[in-house]
């Protein structure tokens, strides 16, 4: 996974992105690389790697160009997000991003706004379109944060939940906010019950740090749950070798095939 701000490619802790009108809490960066988009988007195109998320940081010219820079490296091999809606979805579809990755725009104010979820998919189709359940801790469950992943919606990440909006996505993606972006390991209940009530798709992402997490994710999510690495990678400016970990995940897909 990497994002753009600014046009640059960046690894950030994201829990602590905040809109410049709020309480001036500085945005932590664990990494920013002079390497182009492109270039990134070029190493997973050679490793045969689909999948990979482009997140868009801000609404600003240089982000969707970075990643309209980043699309076009690797037609159909990446997702983009970020200010995802029904007006623009079409148009990064169209410029080679296999799939939109929906947030705000369906679960805004605090809730989720079935209305805008069954137009985008009359839009795009289920199969182009990947549901951002990120979610934190609130009272002892998974609630599904909006905003920046400032606000808490009123909609918890459960076996109901997951069932309910399978038939909207081809795909869910599930940041551990409280965990993502820190390195300091994964939250295995909730890669545990994504791995158990899913019946779709679900890549997790957060905490990662070593070899051994993406052990414990295969078996926690029964082998069921997807996994998306970032600060922790060497070509992100972490200590987890990327190599290492594309030859772990091509035998993952061989045993797989077996």
């Amino acid at each position: 996974m990497y994002r753009h701000s600014q046009g640059k490619v960046k690894q950030i802790v994201g829990s602590t992105l905040r809109d410049a009108s709020d309480d001036g809490t500085a945005l932590v960066t664990n990494f920013e690389s002079d390497k182009s988009p492109a270039e990134f988007a070029n190493i997973y195109k050679e490793d045969g790697l689909v999948g990979g998320h482009v997140i868009m940081l801000g609404g600003d010219p240089a982000s969707r160009s970075a990643a309209l820079e980043a699309l076009h490296a690797y037609p159909g091999g990446l997702q983009v997000g970020g200010g995802i809606n029904l007006e623009n979805a079409m148009s990064y579809l169209n410029e080679g991003a296999s799939h939109v990755i929906v947030t705000s725009y369906v679960f805004s104010d605090g809730k989720m706004n079935i209305e805008r979820l069954t137009q985008l998919v009359e839009l795009v189709g289920k199969q182009r379109l990947i549901l951002d359940l990120s979610c934190r801790k609130k009272d002892g469950r998974y609630a599904i944060v909006t905003d920046r992943w400032q606000k808490f919606s009123d909609v918890f990440v459960d076996g109901p939940t997951l069932e309910r909006l399978a038939a909207y996505a081809d795909e869910f993606l599930v940041h551990g906010v409280d965990v993502e972006g820190k390195r300091l390991g994964i939250d295995e209940e909730l890669v545990e019950l994504l791995g158990s009530h899913s019946p779709i798709p679900t890549t997790y992402a957060g905490g990662v740090s070593t070899m051994d997490d993406l052990e414990r994710i295969k078996k926690a999510g029964k082998s069921r749950v997807d996994v998306t690495v970032g600060s922790a990678l060497d070509i992100f400016g972490g200590d987890l070798p990327y190599d290492t970990v594309v030859h772990w995940h091509k035998e993952q897909n061989l045993v797989s095939q077996r």
